[in-house]
């Protein structure tokens, strides 16, 4: 392997500019050809594994979430032999990608950035839209914006780490090297980001490791034209290896294997227990070279809660845009909020005619802001938690329809609890379901209690409130129960380099994807000193006394 002398320099970069889509613009005309270009044509996508592409000829159909009829393609779905298979072409590409220069490494993941922020820009984001039913804004701010902005943070944060160096005393010389884990690393990723998709396998490739890479189902359409991008990228094969099997098989396989390094998921919080339970299984049977990594993002039961002081127009723009944009689902969606009782009449007339005067339907058409949810299993979820709100006496503000005839449609739903501890105000759901509790005005710390107290999630949370006082208080107060906390905002759309993301408790080991914390986790150091002149005797001074 040859040697490049030279400390180089990967700057801090700027977050990629998020393109408007304005009607008349370049993009959104752009945008629109590539939509129908992709619905004109059925992809027959396969699994990448080494340098092949393995088609098994057990189909799975590729349809939009908001247009069931229609039929983008299908993907080539894999077994337990096709995760061995990827296992294996990882540990044959392991010894050659970790002795990669990092300036070689940096490159290949630097010009995916740049083909994702140009010509592959409106493939990213129509693959996502059609996929996973996002409309044009929620896929440029995730698989064009988000993903850019991981690939070249997490360059300038990993060059940020290598330079980390120890101190020499006199006569020695200390180094560290940061190596890659030994073995491979599992990446498991959720439907409802393309940039996590693209991350969580990437954050490792980076240091060093090889990756196996399972997608959901529901986002293999982006995530296999995220794939081509890194091929051409450079990214040489077996670095990362992406295949389609359910979760149950790529666990078996993959946690039971001696080269088991570490794995890297965003997904339910039922899934990463079972995970870790697995994991510690094997680890007792002896199995593994090495502890694992096991670096998870789970669930979330996001609060907004108002002050008596709040301005009401950014309390419910925050609701409407926190709550339902991409139906609600994100792992930080607003779910639940309290709102003081001085003000309760005017944000909830106000929240009501803000979701009247949503659009909902297809993503092809632009003036459409709520979209449909991602599949059946996820709108007879969504709709069971809605008739036992209805069944219970909850009073239903807006919404509380949904209809999946042509597309998995339910209707941004807003219900009133009568217990601050009602279901719909504990529990995860997924969707377009947004639960408001009001609570007397003269209860502020009581109800700062109750917002700490309600969900055993800690992902993301808001305050809005024009008393500083106040606001101090509900940081300090609500400091465990929020990773990410917002002070008068949307709990959601944190920004890689901008807000680092993850939280605690039940939502995750808060490993910060978006910043350096999470790069250390996919890194194994190790700490070289040389001597210049050994000592010869072995005698220390004090042993001299008469």
């Amino acid at each position: 392997m040859g040697m490049n002398f030279g400390t180089f320099s990967y700057p801090m970069p700027v977050n990629e500019p998020v393109l408007s889509y304005a009607p008349g613009s370049p993009e959104k005309a752009r945008l629109k050809a590539v939509l129908a270009e992709l619905k004109s044509q059925q992809a027959d996508v396969p699994m990448y594994i080494g340098g092949e592409e393995v088609r098994t000829g057990k189909l799975v159909e590729l349809r939009p979430p908001h247009e069931k009829s229609h039929l983008l393609g299908h993907f080539h779905a894999g077994d337990a032999s096709h995760v061995q298979k990827a296992i294996d072409a990882a540990l044959t590409a392991r010894e050659e990608w970790s002795n990669t220069s990092w300036e070689n490494r940096a490159a290949i993941f630097l010009k995916a950035a740049d083909l994702i922020a140009t010509k592959y820009r409106p493939y990213m984001n129509g693959t996502t839209m059609l996929g996973q039913s996002k409309n044009a804004f929620q896929a440029e701010i995730d698989s064009a914006c988000e993903i850019i902005d991981f690939l070249r943070f997490n360059v300038h944060f990993l060059d940020e780490i290598y330079r980390q160096q120890p101190i020499s005393s006199p006569g020695m010389h200390n180094r560290l090297e940061y190596r890659p884990l030994e073995g491979f690393v599992l990446a498991v990723t959720p439907f409802n980001f393309t940039a996590i998709g693209g991350n969580l396998p990437t954050a490792p490739a980076m240091c060093g490791n090889v990756v196996v890479w399972k997608p959901a189902n529901t986002q293999v359409f982006s995530a296999q034209m995220f794939m081509r991008v890194l091929k051409e990228a450079g990214l040489p094969d077996g670095v990362i290896n992406l295949v389609y099997v359910d979760g149950p098989t790529i666990g078996e396989v993959c946690f039971n294997h001696r080269e088991f390094a570490g794995v890297h998921f965003t997904g339910s919080t039922g899934v990463f227990n079972r995970m870790w339970q697995q994991i510690g299984g094997a680890l007792a049977a002896n199995k593994y070279k090495s502890y694992p990594r096991i670096v998870g993002e789970t669930g979330g039961k996001d609060f907004v809660v108002a002050h008596p002081s709040a301005n009401v127009d950014a309390v419910v723009t925050a609701l409407l845009r926190g709550a339902f944009e991409y139906q609600g689902q994100k792992c930080s969606a607003a779910s639940r909020c309290y709102i003081p009782s001085n003000m309760a009449d005017e944000v909830k007339s106000k929240l009501v005619a803000g979701v009247k005067s949503f659009k909902m339907g297809i993503v092809d058409d632009f003036t459409n802001f709520v979209n449909a949810v991602i599949d059946e299993k996820s709108f007879d979820n969504i709709a069971k938690y809605i008739d036992q709100a209805k069944a219970d006496g909850q009073t239903i503000l807006v919404g509380g329809g949904y209809d999946k005839s042509k597309g998995y449609f339910v209707e941004p739903t807003i219900i009133e609890a009568s217990d601050p501890k009602y279901t719909t105000m504990c529990e995860e759901i997924f969707g377009p379901v947004l639960t408001l509790f009001v609570y007397d005005e003269n209860k502020w710390e009581e109800t700062l209690k109750l917002v700490d107290e309600t969900s055993p999630y800690a992902l993301t949370g808001a305050i809005l409130s024009q008393d500083r006082y106040a606001v101090e208080q509900a940081t300090r107060l609500l400091r465990n129960c929020a990773g990410n906390f917002y002070v008068n905002d949307k709990p959601t759309g944190a920004v890689v380099g901008q807000q680092p993301f993850g939280g605690a408790r039940a939502s995750g080991t808060n490993d910060k994807a978006g910043s350096a914390l999470n790069l250390y986790r996919w890194l194994s150091a190790r700490t070289i000193k040389e001597t210049f002149v050994p000592p010869t005797d072995y005698r220390y001074p004090f042993l001299g006394e008469e």
